[in-house]
């Protein structure tokens, strides 16, 4: 598949970028704490759907920025699942007077991605890894669950992050022209809401995915970027 030009450019990406520290977190929020992420993985384990591999689900920088080791990969789809900026962040890629958005697996639609293959001998310090990178707070705003993904080798389960619907930082549905005012501007210690899915849109390119929600809405972000250049 030939990779198409995006809109949103490093060069729209540099105008948004501003070096922040970090914040720190909130100490009004309530985290999760070592018992929290050993009983969660816990459940993960205990919930196995059986056989010998255990899949990861990727959809986001999950693609781009795994941090855990695999050792295999394949495209899937997930049906019944979308991806949406869905959710607010105050902190990594926002702040509290500049909030960002941030991806997740939302109910309805189909979400293509990537399935990773987690080793079967360091699974559970693979698990314990991924659920501190993806879950932070009470209540978390993503869920590891288990999903059925189609692959063209034939359907599998797999771990996949999805909304919680109950997270005070849930948005709902947002038009794609409120998300892209939000990602224009946006920018946290980790970068911008724009560098984010400037990586996700490319990376799924790579895959020889193409998200048309995505692909629209980098040309939406770039055009609010454009006028400040």
């Amino acid at each position: 598949m030939r990779t198409r030009q995006m809109a949103l450019t490093p060069e729209h990406l540099a105008q948004v970028h501003r070096l922040l520290e970090d914040p720190g977190p909130d100490p009004t929020w309530t985290y999760h704490a070592d018992q929290d992420y050993k009983a969660i993985v816990d459940r993960l384990l205990a919930s196995h759907p059986g056989g010998p591999d255990a899949w990861l689900f990727a959809y986001g920088s999950l693609i781009w920025k795994p941090e855990l080791v695999h050792v295999e990969a394949r495209r899937a789809t997930a049906r019944g699942w979308h991806r949406s900026f869905c959710f607010r962040i105050e902190r990594f890629r926002g702040t509290k007077h500049k909030p960002g958005l941030m991806m997740s697996l939302d109910r309805g639609g189909q979400c293509r991605g990537v399935v990773f293959r987690l080793p079967p001998d360091d699974l559970e310090r693979q698990l314990d890894k991924l659920v501190r990178r993806e879950i932070t707070v009470k209540p978390p705003n993503n869920i590891p669950r288990w999903v059925t993904v189609e692959t063209d080798k034939g359907s599998l389960r797999a771990i996949a992050f999805v909304m919680n619907r109950q997270s005070r930082f849930y948005t709902g549905r947002l038009p794609p022209e409120e998300v892209a005012d939000v990602l224009a501007e946006a920018c946290g210690h980790w970068g911008s809401g724009a560098e984010y899915l400037h990586n996700t849109v490319a990376h799924l390119e790579e895959q020889g995915i193409r998200d048309r929600n995505l692909w629209r809405l980098q040309a939406l972000v770039a055009e609010r970027i454009t006028p400040n250049a």
